[in-house]
């Protein structure tokens, strides 16, 4: 088994390819369906790990839900990627920060342009967290 591509769907495929070729994202490919087509797209030295999915005559912007959270991404400059996305005007919802108080990872978050928010982390690679269990819940 292999994790193969996250789908979500996009208003305007022209700016959300601009925002994602911005993190690092390449164009590898489109396949198109009789209302729909899909957009594919990778890292470097990756697979096609990110489809963009266009419904064709869609008038308005998704309703992303609660159930979504995010998609994350290793950056090796957190600093200054945030300096080149806010050229672009893009900002993140809050400063970087240090998860659980925890000083070895730097994240922040910014949102695509239909809103789905995208986890950057900064120093290139992502070491998993080994915290302990939490206690059980007494409900």
């Amino acid at each position: 088994m292999a994790f193969v591509h996250t789908c979500i769907r996009v208003y305007d495929p022209e700016t959300s390819v601009a925002f994602y070729e911005r993190l690092g994202f390449e164009r590898r490919g489109r396949l198109q369906f009789e209302t729909a087509y899909n957009i594919y797209m990778g890292l470097p030295g990756d697979g096609d790990t990110l489809e963009l999915t266009v419904n064709h005559g869609r008038e308005e912007p998704y309703d992303l839900g609660d159930g979504y959270n995010h998609i994350a991404l290793t950056v090796d400059d957190l600093d200054g990627l945030l300096a080149e996305l806010a050229g672009a005007g893009i900002e993140p919802e809050k400063p970087p920060f240090h998860p659980g108080g925890r000083e070895e990872y730097t994240i922040c978050f910014v949102a695509d342009p239909d809103g789905y928010r995208v986890e950057l982390i900064d120093g290139g690679s992502f070491p998993t967290p080994q915290d302990p269990e939490p206690s059980p819940r007494s409900d």
